[in-house]
């Protein structure tokens, strides 16, 4: 279950749902101009919140159908800014901070374990040992590691495709996911190949490209879960619970798998 402290607020004083989709349709045209202003985005994202929000939890639209009335939604500042509005917690730096305090101890526990993805997690744990930037590796390493651990399969959650690819090709019945887009180089196949860029997919639609790496992917997609009122996936829900309650730290009632390993964690130094 989310932690949602502002899940349908109510509107500011002195607005009605008719003002707000004024300035609702202020907004888009605004994210239509060339050079749109963030100040203007800001201020108007803040003020349609509680409207954005009905929208979204009543009638449960598509993302292709939010991502074409709501765009400013899907910029990388509004995601975070949606997540605090919503949670009155810091998506990134929350993320990230225990990203880099848990990641060494994750690689620890990852060495440590056997059971039946042994051979998935040697293959991410070789691949570390060969990077160049070991600490951004670690940390791609800590979040592909983390639904083996948790006995889960990620299946369409992270995919790869070639530069030289359709990337539409990879993105057909994805759900939710991250796409990450290699350097089609014969050199890169037996090491750690030269990522392009990624991309946030839901609902088989792109919702974020060029994001600058793994984690920033996975804590933006899980803004994306909370700004559009959507479930974790039933085949990661421990994965996505692990996110929320151990490294955002958005409720601390744990199921048993996921304070399992919150405890083993703490053995590590």
């Amino acid at each position: 279950m989310r932690c949602e402290i502002n899940f349908l607020p109510d509107n500011p004083v002195g607005e009605t749902d008719y003002s707000l989709q004024k300035e609702k349709d202020a907004l888009q045209e605004e994210m239509k101009k060339k050079h749109f202003s963030m100040a203007v985005v800001d201020s108007r994202m803040d003020l349609t919140f509680s409207l954005r929000r009905k929208e979204i939890v009543d009638e449960e639209p598509l993302v292709a159908d939010v991502l074409k009335h709501w765009p400013a939604l899907f910029l990388e500042g509004q995601v975070c800014a949606e997540f605090y509005r919503i949670t009155q917690n810091h998506l990134k730096s929350t993320f990230l901070s225990s990203l880099d305090e848990y990641a060494s101890k994750m690689m620890m526990l990852y060495r440590s374990r056997g059971g039946a993805y042994v051979d998935e997690m040697k293959t991410l744990l070789d691949q570390l040992d060969q990077a160049s930037d070991v600490l951004a590796q670690r940390k791609a390493t800590a979040l592909k590691g983390l639904p083996l651990l948790m006995r889960e399969k990620s299946g369409n959650f992270l995919k790869s495709c070639l530069d030289t690819d359709p990337e539409n090709t990879y993105t057909k019945g994805m759900k939710m996911g991250i796409l990450t887009v290699i350097e089609d180089d014969v050199a890169t196949i037996h090491s750690n190949p030269n990522v392009r860029c990624l991309s946030v997919v839901l609902e088989e639609q792109f919702v974020l490209d060029n994001v600058q790496n793994l984690h920033t992917a996975v804590a933006l997609l899980f803004g994306l879960i909370y700004a559009l009122n959507i479930s974790y996936p039933k085949e990661l829900k421990y994965t996505f619970e692990t996110i929320q309650k151990v490294f955002i730290g958005l409720d601390p009632q744990c199921s048993a798998r996921v304070q399992s390993f919150k405890n083993k964690l703490l053995k590590f130094k």
